[in-house]
């Protein structure tokens, strides 16, 4: 290597196996270079999350960061950490600042079937990665007070729109986005479906939401008219928009193979339904690439709590480490790519291979076991797992 790659470290079970994957797939066989951060949810509060700050500035700076899975703390868990307040989901700090588009895709592997017995080819999730809930304001409103939308304008004039008359207690959100965010949005999706030569779907809810969502739709509409349109002709793919409740019934239908555009927190729901419907949670890869070419890599699932509270206690756990192998595996392969080292390359694409032919080859975490058509399978643990799949890498690299 000789550009580092933006690591950024996370929480408990997750925590434990990216350290396992770095030491028994990773350092093994790359002289591996990162710049690192520890978003880890203690070192977040100890921080006032300025370190998830320091590490997107980071990924823009070298252009690629690999994230580990990590805690976006309830009230539970500011109780349970002792935090100083409930930060926000880091995930959404690292989104807004480097205003990209999430890719969601699951990884299909031999003898692992889709739920959805019509589902042949992958589906792509594109996920906007700016604004609405994740960036949202809210509040506790006490009975008996009105809650009005202000804006003002730069002349200090003053548009009002009353929201509701609390009559009793209750709460109140205010979300936002960006025309700027939603065209770059919009534009990284078509550049993509042209890219692998995909249809693009685009839903939002525009009947009930006449401004909000209607202006996603509009923006979507005519930047696809005015620069793209006869790009999608020649390729031979489509763009369609409909409403999201109508994607939903024709996703469960189709036979995949195309990418389906959703605003955040629709593609933040959609990308686990796909996830969970073509296997498991744990088998998504997901990048979030900015307007201006910069990548962040991470698994698309949480930081699977439970085991990790089986493993303080000494217990066994069985957990599924595809999606934080892949992370890695697409950040390696895309600094490959922009510095120009087939051999990195070559490595990432073996590593994935190997991690594949494991699985394939009957070797698996228990959450696959139950789902695998195999003949014969055996479900192993966590670490046992990551040994099988090292052992098949180190013959493929000494080969």
């Amino acid at each position: 290597m000789t550009t580092p790659l933006v690591e950024m470290d996370g929480d408990e079970m997750t925590r434990i196996l990216w350290q396992e994957i770095k030491d028994k797939l990773l350092t093994p066989f790359v002289d591996l270079k990162t710049e690192y951060y520890d978003l880890g949810l203690k070192h977040r509060d100890q921080t006032d999350d300025q370190v998830t700050i320091d590490s997107a500035n980071a990924i823009k700076k070298y252009g690629v960061g690999v994230k580990c899975a990590t805690i976006t703390p309830n009230a539970q868990r500011v109780e349970e950490y002792g935090l100083k307040q409930m930060w926000k989901s880091p995930n959404g700090t690292i989104r807004a600042m480097l205003d990209g588009t999430v890719f969601r895709a699951p990884v299909l592997v031999n003898g692992i079937t889709p739920s959805v017995s019509t589902w042949k080819k992958p589906i792509t999730i594109a996920r906007h990665a700016y604004g609405d809930i994740y960036k949202n304001t809210e509040m506790m409103v006490a009975g008996g007070s009105k809650a009005e939308l202000v804006v003002t304008d730069t002349d200090g004039n003053e548009s009002r729109r009353l929201i509701h008359d609390f009559d009793g207690d209750g709460i109140i959100m205010g979300m936002h986005n960006t025309d700027p965010s939603i065209s770059a949005f919009a534009r990284a999706c078509f550049n993509f479906a042209l890219s692998i030569k995909q249809d693009l779907w685009f839903s939002t809810k525009d009947t009930i939401s006449k401004i909000y969502d209607h202006r996603f739709k509009d923006i979507f509409a005519e930047i696809f008219e005015n620069e793209y349109k006869s790009e999608f002709e020649k390729a031979g793919i489509e763009y369609f928009y409909t409403l999201i409740d109508d994607a939903v019934a024709r996703v469960v239908r189709s036979q995949g193979g195309f990418i389906w555009a959703c605003k955040n927190y629709d593609g933040d729901v959609m990308s686990d339904m796909v996830a969970t419907a073509f296997g498991s949670l744990a088998m998504m890869t997901s990048v979030l690439v900015s307007p201006d070419g910069k990548y962040e890599y991470e698994a698309a699932h949480g930081t699977v709590t439970r085991h990790y509270y089986r493993h303080l206690k000494g217990e066994p756990t069985s957990t599924n480490s595809v999606a934080t192998i892949f992370a890695w595996t697409g950040a390696l392969g895309k600094r490959a790519e922009l510095d120009g080292l087939p051999e990195l390359a070559t490595f990432a694409a073996r590593l994935e291979k190997a991690t594949l032919e494991t699985i394939e080859n009957g070797i698996m975490t228990k959450d696959l076991v139950a789902l695998s058509t195999l003949p014969e399978k055996q479900g192993v643990g966590s670490m046992e797992f990551l040994d099988a799949v090292a052992a098949r890498l180190s013959n493929t690299v000494l080969k």
